[in-house]
């Protein structure tokens, strides 16, 4: 069993990161649901994200991972600020954002963009690659005219694409075309953080080898700082630094990615990495099968909440929240028996 140490202050201070950028602090995100019946009254609510402290340092791309409904998207959210946590504080730059509105919140968004999953649902089809890739430009920095088109041109440049191409409109390019058009508009303010949420996941594999590859070029070159959401493992261990596993609205895992990847701690993300893909096929990986789904976020286990489907689950599971554990350097694990076999 690993060496850890429970601990009482909470798993903040494990995972706060020299000169963060983005810093989440006891962040939940939580959403009255309506019944179908009477749409006036509340039935529940539904803890989308619940009690989450994150840093994420400068240049530093930390990947979130788990399954669907867990939460991710949610806190990827919140962290840029297109949703507003319902507790907790939010800082960006030095800065608590956590209520801001209004221009306040327009000249901050600018610093944060976002390449979405489906890159034709989020490009405007009437537009001209030009103008969609320009927008910002014009909305933020008054360009006009040459000098726009010369950034435009520029910026297509920059992610893998001919400026021609300025003239056509997402219907004519494949899907790998516009997300590196989608990457391009990202980038085109020069921000400090970048949300990838599912960036390549509607992609065919040999096309999300070539995004990820230029975003971590892009990354390197510009500084720039992401928050890789994903579902594919493989994916994420080639880009992070860092990774949280999310379960049920909390981040039950961190670790850097070779510590995360090489000695897992929590049953849950053992089981996630048991169920991905190897290219080898004569290697052997612990494989733990998880019974039924996870619960549902209206009504969460009391303990901890993954001790419905743990293969470890004791009494102790289900009388107290398990406490986070550190295993060893930047590598926190919430669970009662953290590094057991």
């Amino acid at each position: 069993m690993t060496t850890s140490a429970t601990t009482p202050a909470g798993a903040a201070q494990h995972l706060s990161v020299r000169d963060p950028l983005v810093s989440l602090t006891d962040v939940s995100k939580h959403f009255r649901v309506r019944t179908s019946g009477n749409p006036f009254r509340a039935s529940g609510i539904l803890r989308a994200v619940d009690g989450v402290s994150l840093d994420i340092a400068r240049g530093e791309t930390f990947g979130l991972v788990g399954e669907s409904g867990s939460g991710k998207s949610t806190l990827g959210r919140l962290a840029v600020r297109l949703s507003r946590p319902t507790s907790g504080t939010i800082d960006f730059d030095g800065r608590d954002i956590t209520a801001v509105e209004g221009s306040a919140l327009r000249r901050a968004r600018r610093h944060m963009q976002v390449v979405f999953q489906d890159p034709m649902g989020s490009l405007d089809p009437k537009m001209r690659v030009g103008d969609i890739v320009g927008e910002p430009l014009r909305v933020f920095d008054g360009l006009r005219g040459s000098a726009l088109e010369d950034r435009v041109a520029d910026l297509l440049r920059a992610v893998g694409l001919d400026p021609g191409r300025a003239r056509t409109r997402p219907r004519a390019l494949s899907g790998g075309q516009r997300q590196r058009v989608g990457i391009a508009r990202a980038v085109a303010l020069s921000p400090q953080l970048i949300l990838a949420d599912e960036a390549v996941s509607a992609l065919d594999v040999s096309v999300q080898a070539q995004i990820v590859n230029l975003l971590t070029e892009l990354r390197d070159r510009l500084g720039l700082t992401y928050l890789f959401i994903a579902h594919g493992l493989p994916v994420v261990r080639q880009m992070a630094h860092r990774v949280g596993v999310m379960y049920l609205g909390r981040i039950v895992e961190t670790a850097p990615v070779d510590a995360l990847f090489e000695r897992p701690s929590h049953p849950y993300t053992r089981a996630l990495l048991g169920a991905s893909p190897v290219p080898d096929p004569r290697a052997r990986r612990e494989r733990i099968v998880l019974d039924g789904d996870p619960p549902s976020p209206l009504d969460m286990p009391s303990g901890c909440r993954f001790r419905t489907r743990c293969p470890l689950a004791q009494a102790v599971c289900a009388e107290k929240a398990p406490p986070p554990v550190l295993i060893g350097p930047g590598h926190v694990a919430e669970c009662h028996f953290a590094g057991a076999a």
